[in-house]
Formats: structure tokens, sequence, C-alpha cells
């Protein structure tokens, strides 16, 4: 995919606002060898292609002043309510040097596993995407979850995930986040069961009991009022 930019020469606030009203996007573009360079890009196409998953998790050519840049989409700052994107940011990259890049997560097969066929078991996605490290031209644009062979007592986590030639998941120590969870009726009314029990009765108390205002409140209100009738 292929981004088209030019350098910004007026930098700020009020720079920034003038392009916005000239239908461009200020950005940046950093890493690598060469220093941070602030730059604008066309909104529109922009806009076009933030809207598509593969524009998030490859690598983009970026035409850069009539000259190539191998880069990644970074950041990008979209506008509170309207359709707008406010800024951007993007990485250099080199084909030699491991990038880390956040990658969506395509699950499948959910429909025919066990779990769902023999338990109606519910399948729950915990996780949308995942941090991975590769070299640029290991990036995949996605990692599918096969969910076909799910039986009712089993779980996925990020380790038992198959990873594309070359790409290594980005975990710290032991840590093993939990990918996909499934969970049968049976023990979903159990938790519910549970956390019901758990949950401390409410007290109900009789009128009589309630406490009454003091009898000197309703003079004191009064009086107030016929003060405020006075004015």
């Amino acid at each position: 995919m292929k981004v088209v930019a030019n350098t910004r020469k007026a930098q700020g606030t009020s720079a920034s606002r003038r392009l916005r009203h000239a239908n461009k996007v200020p950005g940046i573009l950093y890493g690598g060898s060469g220093a941070p360079i602030p730059i604008e890009v066309d909104h529109n196409p922009l806009f076009h292609s933030l809207r598509r998953e593969k524009f998030h998790a490859s690598i983009l050519d970026m035409e850069l002043d009539g000259r190539s840049e191998q880069v990644l989409l970074r950041d990008f700052e979209m506008h509170p309510y309207r359709p707008l994107v406010m800024h951007v940011d993007f990485q250099r990259v080199s084909a030699d040097k491991p990038i880390h890049v956040r990658v969506p997560l395509h699950f499948v097969g959910q429909e025919n596993s066990p779990a769902v066929k023999l338990s109606s078991a519910l399948i729950g996605h915990v996780l949308q995407e995942v941090d991975i490290a590769c070299l640029p031209k290991d990036l995949p644009e996605f990692i599918e979850v096969d969910l076909s062979g799910l039986t009712a007592q089993d779980t996925i986590k990020v380790r038992e995930l198959r990873m594309p030639a070359g790409v290594t998941p980005v975990l710290k120590g032991k840590e093993n986040p939990v990918v996909v969870s499934v969970t049968t009726q049976g023990a979903q009314v159990e938790e519910e069961e549970v956390a019901a029990a758990a949950a401390p009765a409410a007290v109900e108390v009789p009128a009589t009991a309630q406490k009454a205002p003091p009898a000197a409140a309703a003079p004191a209100e009064k009086k107030g009022a016929d003060k405020e009738k006075k004015k």
C-alpha cells in the first residue's frame, strides 16, 4: 500500500489548523537512521486507508517529496465527534531490523467446533490482536486462529497460536494471556448463582423505623419560603 506525503514547512498549532482547513493532515515521520521529519498527507485518501485493516499491519510505501521510504503506521488521532483525522505518525523500517507490531486475529471454524455443536458452549474472543516481533518481510496482515477443534474444556493462549515463519509473540517472562475461552451453559448458570449468593441481601427497613426529619426543620423551611415570597 502507498502513502503520498510532503515535507511540512510550517509548524505549530496555527499552521496545523490551516493545513486541516486545506484538507490535509499534519504528521511526523521518525525512526531509522534519519531525523524526524514533519509531514503533511492528503486527508481523504488517508481517511479511507485507515478504514482498511491491512493499512494498520502492513509495510507501507511512502512517497515523500518524490523519494521512497518504507514505513509503518504507528499512531493517528481522530476528531472527537467528526470524521476527521487530526494527526498521523509513521515510523521508518529497515529490512534487517526486527519490528514490534500489533496485528489482528482472525477467528475461523467456530461453528464447526465440538464445543458449539455438541456442548452448545459459548466461545469468547478475549483478545482481538496480539503483539509480535519479526523482520519487515515476514510481517503478516493477520494471524488466523483455528477454533474448529475446540471442546467444552478448552482454552487457547498466546503461546499456543500457530505463528507464521519468522514471527514470534512478544511476551514478558512467563506471561501467556488467554486468547479464546469456552463457557458451557451449565458453568455460566453456576457462576451466576454463586455471584447471587455472594451478594449481600437487601434489608428492608419498616416505615415506622425510618428516621423522620427533625421537628424544627419544617418551620425553618417554611420561614425560608416566606422570605422568598416577600422577595
